[in-house]
């Protein structure tokens, strides 16, 4: 138990800006039991922020609402995900289609045009399905974007190889427990439905089409994942998930 709860903290530390006390520098078997709590750092996240859309309501309008909610997600992430977007939205582009090129340009710590571009669409997509879930008293639903982002990302990890052999990235993906990472995974599933009904299942298949298609491309393009792409997968999974909320539960 005391490995789990340091791999948690681990994880609350890789993910967010949380304080989680002084840690020892993990080592790679630490890092891949990190991987299991991810989802659960999602829930923690989206709690903070569905708890902070209830006060931030009450005190201003909904756009008002919905930006000072997003900067608080974009903060509590360390723009960890939204830095891996804008690296993989420029390698994308600039790689022309190599793969040595595609992975080369995402060490470049410099961001074009399309960087940008992707980046504030990506934002204002949030802020617009956070401002229609803040008018329909849909606050904490939001948690379930941040959740299932991260499921996407740790069925990534397990089901895509590395592409780098040194890194972050590869001592996560071979350190990792599957079972338990499946196992946590169903448990947030099945709460989804149990909690939304159909519409959680809406959101399943969206976000499993989300997964599918971007790892397609990522095998396509560079035969596997970086951690630039697992924070792409993350954000626009969030995307996706949010879409599917206003989709199913505000538009209806």
């Amino acid at each position: 138990m005391q490995v789990q709860f340091l791999a948690c903290r681990t994880a609350l530390q890789f993910l967010s800006w949380l304080p989680v006390g002084q840690l020892p520098a993990p080592d790679s078997n630490l890092l891949g039991k990190s991987v299991t709590w991810y989802p659960l750092v999602g829930l923690i996240l989206g709690l903070i922020l569905g708890a902070s859309s209830l006060i931030i309501t009450n005190l201003f309008n909904d756009w008002i609402s919905a930006a000072l909610v997003l900067t608080i997600w974009v903060w509590l992430t360390g723009g960890l995900h939204l830095d891996g977007l804008a690296d993989a939205a420029d390698a994308w582009l600039g790689g022309l289609g190599s793969k040595a090129r595609t992975l080369s340009l995402m060490k470049d710590p410099t961001c074009g045009p399309i960087a940008i571009a992707t980046l504030v669409l990506v934002l204002l997509l949030k802020l617009m399905c956070l401002q229609a879930l803040l008018a329909s008293s849909y606050e904490w639903l939001i948690l379930w974007a941040l959740v299932f982002a991260r499921c996407n990302a740790v069925l990534l990890i397990i089901h895509t190889p590395y592409v780098r052999d040194k890194g972050l990235g590869y001592a996560l993906s071979n350190e990792l427990s599957q079972k338990a990472c499946y196992a946590v995974i169903s448990l947030f599933g099945l709460c989804s439905l149990i909690v939304l009904g159909w519409s959680g299942l809406v959101i399943i298949l969206f976000s499993v089409i989300a997964l599918l298609t971007l790892r397609y491309y990522m095998l396509k393009r560079i035969d596997g994942c970086t951690g630039d792409t697992v924070g792409a997968l993350i954000e626009l999974s969030e995307v996706v998930v949010l879409l599917a909320l206003v989709g199913c539960l505000v538009s209806s």
